[in-house]
């Protein structure tokens, strides 16, 4: 037999057991989760296939079980939810899952970890299979035990027959680390919500335990016997996309008193690598390298009216009733333009992978957002068949969006390939800075229309926008790849479902303006929530401030213009979390230099509901706001694990707070100088608001999501504070101290 054969054949079950480093993280011990693997054993099939029960489940003589899926754990318990998913079918415990660590050879490719997916769209895959597992198994048993399936029932992996004298036979007896061998239908029937047991209740994480004591392997910690350290040379921030770095020429001989230190590089791609990480560190701030520069971006306080100037491609994303009629006899009209930053992924430690390239061989190591797009990323930059390449799923540092994951990993493949070593990259600050993918730049112009009863007429909203390249940066300056605008239908234009959807309006029109390519802008991909604070940020307060025209209190004034009961019930849950109290617009006012002020927003992004309640202090001698208290409410339908929704309301109202009070990348017209932390500031410890979350649990609506929503609707209640304390309001964000001293002054 070939060895391609031999490989192709190799048992999945078998692979799962061969060694440590294949579970990093998962129930493996410290000590073998380093052991090294040849690449060859991991080669084979290009994916496992999922028309196959076995591509989904193992059961194992234990009588445990192991889930095989295609999604990251990227921190929101995705990775125990999808266990709990399982479990529930299946009528195991939570303690007798287990779930195997992604990787090309393993995993079911299943897309991106985006957009709250995991569990809304990989939860049914993952229910459906253990749904079908149980029918195979009760099969088994059936037969094993001579009885027939309507007697047998099932606890904790045990299947009992309830018959008279009632034989009993376990799941890892039946199957025991043996393949089902049945093909995946999808049609097995599934539990009713109203038996479930498991699901719905807040188990605790499985992979907490080992983060809590400083033993969980992330992807930082990982090592290969022989390998160098490596790190990407670079300008300090990017430049305009299209051009991105240009090398004239190297001094190679400015690294030559550092031992063992050497440049690698392929076309405009460079690299050091070091035996010694320090020494590494040191080339790259040692090397010499002459870039060509050109002037080519507008420069922060330029990039909005570029965009507004351009000439766009424009698509009319939803038209009901006579918007511009509807605006012409509406009492109160109010239009206004607003302007969103370029953000930055940032993660708390730069972005690592390791790769190891041997001939036409490659195994990487790294953390991702989509095992098998980065797969294929790594192959395109080493010019090799994908199914030559071996990829594993390490959690990193964490951080929601694209973030320079997938650099990283075609960094360290790249560098392997030229060194003929496994080498280890880790991005430093400035890299993770200044060459990020950040969330996109927007505008927005909006015009809302309320009858004499304070009823809403009319909405319009136009937003511009440029797309983004999935093209990464060391793919670009490796192989002159150029960065093609590859935005897809949605990815960065409106979508009418966080634009004035919550509320009943009968004439509704929503323009979506893309700038088109991105030659002259900074390299954007998708940030937590994309667009979705810059268009809360926008139609929130204009809605807002139409509540003050008409002098309606403004949890009132969005009350009276809704009537679906999950956008109600969000909205209730923050007011009544927060013990809101109708007012007219601006009567606590004060002139004392410490304002108090409260502001409401509902917003989703995809098609979960949300709402939130922002509590601030303004001083008005410096313009700072400090978020002192925010609420946050959620209907996701189901929520599999109400604690993971509760800590996901958590994290996205301190990255509310963050996001809106100080975080905006900055640039001239060469490029990014936003590159630390000093130039893009986050919120602090000290400075994080007190948070309350509250998860409504729908068991009769399917699970829609729970990672992105409540973000967008924080930051406009931030921003409705803001006017609730000192009557002004600001069209820009960050509402830094300087942006709210001249507003206050102008007023």
């Amino acid at each position: 037999m070939s060895d391609d054969t031999a490989l192709a054949s190799f048992p999945r079950r078998d692979l799962l057991k061969a060694g440590g480093a294949l579970l990093i993280g998962f129930a493996v011990p410290a000590a073998r989760a380093q052991e090294p693997l040849g690449i060859a054993l991991m080669l084979g099939p290009d994916q496992p296939d999922q028309k196959r029960l076995d591509t989904w489940l193992a059961i194992h003589a234990d009588n445990t079980a192991t889930v095989f899926h295609g999604y990251a754990e990227l921190g929101q318990g995705a990775a125990t939810a999808l266990l709990q998913i399982a479990a529930e079918e299946l009528d195991l415990g939570i303690e007798q899952m287990n779930v195997a660590a992604l990787g090309s050879h393993r995993s079911p490719n299943q897309g991106a970890t985006a957009a709250s997916a995991s569990v809304a769209l990989g939860g049914q895959r993952v229910r459906t299979a253990a749904a079908e597992a149980r029918q195979t198994l009760l099969r088994l048993a059936s037969s094993r035990l001579g009885a027939p399936v309507e007697s047998l029932t099932v606890e904790r992996g045990v299947v009992s027959d309830t018959r008279a004298g009632g034989a009993r036979v376990s799941y890892g007896e039946l199957l025991g680390d043996k393949p089902f061998d049945v093909p995946f239908t999808g049609q097995a029937p599934v539990k009713p919500m109203s038996r479930y047991t498991l699901v719905g209740t807040s188990v605790p994480r499985k992979d907490i335990p080992a983060k809590v004591r400083g033993t969980y392997t992330y992807m930082q910690h990982v090592r290969l016997p022989g390998m160098l350290h490596g790190r990407v040379v670079r300008p300090r921030g990017q430049g305009a996309y299209r051009d991105a770095a240009r090398v004239l020429r190297i001094d190679t001989s400015s690294i030559a008193d550092i031992p063992g230190a050497r440049v690698v590089r392929r076309a405009n791609f460079v690299g050091v690598v070091a035996p010694r990480e320090w020494d590494a560190v040191r080339a790259a701030r040692q090397l010499r390298v002459e870039w060509d520069e050109r002037t080519a971006l507008p420069g922060t306080q330029g990039m909005y009216a570029r965009m507004r100037a351009s000439q766009t491609i424009d698509r009319v994303v939803l038209a009901t009733g006579d918007v511009d009629a509807a605006l012409a006899s509406a009492a109160r009209v109010v239009a206004r333009s607003y302007h969103g930053p370029y953000q930055a992924h940032v993660p708390f430690a730069p972005n690592c992978a390791l790769a190891d390239v041997r001939g036409d061989e490659a195994r990487v190591i790294c953390s991702t957002q989509n095992i098998y797009e980065a797969r294929a990323k790594v192959a395109t930059v080493l010019r090799l068949p994908v199914e030559r390449v071996a990829l594993e799923y390490c959690e990193g540092s964490g951080t929601f969006g694209r973030s320079c994951h997938d650099d990283a990993a075609e960094a360290a493949a790249l560098m392997s390939q030229l060194a003929g070593a496994p080498v280890r990259v880790q991005l430093m600050r400035q890299d993770e800075h200044g060459w990020d993918n950040f969330g996109p730049a927007h505008v927005a112009e909006v015009r809302i229309g309320v009858d004499a009863a304070g009823k809403l007429t009319a909405y319009e909203y136009h937003g511009w926008q440029h797309g983004w390249s999935t093209v990464e940066t060391s793919e670009q300056l490796a192989l002159g790849t150029p960065a093609a605008d590859t935005t897809g239908p949605i990815a960065m234009e409106l979508s009418p479902l966080n634009l004035g959807s919550m509320y009943e309006i009968a004439n509704r029109k929503l323009v979506n303006h893309r700038v088109p390519g991105i030659d002259g802008y900074l390299k954007a991909a998708n940030l937590r929530s994309p667009l979705d604070v810059s268009i809360a940020f926008a139609s929130e307060q204009t809605v807002d401030e139409l509540a003050a025209l008409v002098g309606a209190d403004p949890y009132e004034f969005r009350h009276r213009n809704m009537t679906d009961e999950r956008w109600l019930g969000v909205l209730d849950a923050a007011a009544n979390a927060a013990g809101w109290q109708p007012r007219e617009p601006g009567a606590a006012r004060g002139r004392a230099r410490i304002a108090t002020g409260r502001g409401i927003a509902v917003g989703t992004h995809t098609s979960s509901y949300a709402a939130a309640v922002a509590d601030i202090e303004v001083d008005r001698d410096t313009g700072a706001i400090v978020a002192k208290h925010l609420y946050g409410a959620l209907d996701a339908g189901l929520a599999v694990n109400p604690g993971f929704l509760e800590n996901q309301i958590i994290g996205m109202l301190v990255q509310a707070a963050s996001r809106m009070l100080k975080e905006e990348v900055t640039f001239d017209d060469r490029r990014v100088t936003s590159t630390d932390w000093a130039s893009y500031p986050i919120l602090r410890f000290a400075e994080c608001p007190a948070v309350t979350p509250i998860v409504i649990q729908r068991t009769n609506q399917p699970s829609s999501g729970g990672g992105e929503e409540v973000l967008g609707p924080a930051a406009a209640a931030i921003a409705n504070a803001l006017f609730d304390a000192t009557g002004v309001r600001l069209r820009e964000y960050p509402l830094t101290p300087a942006r709210v001293l001249a507003a206050l002054r102008a007023a």
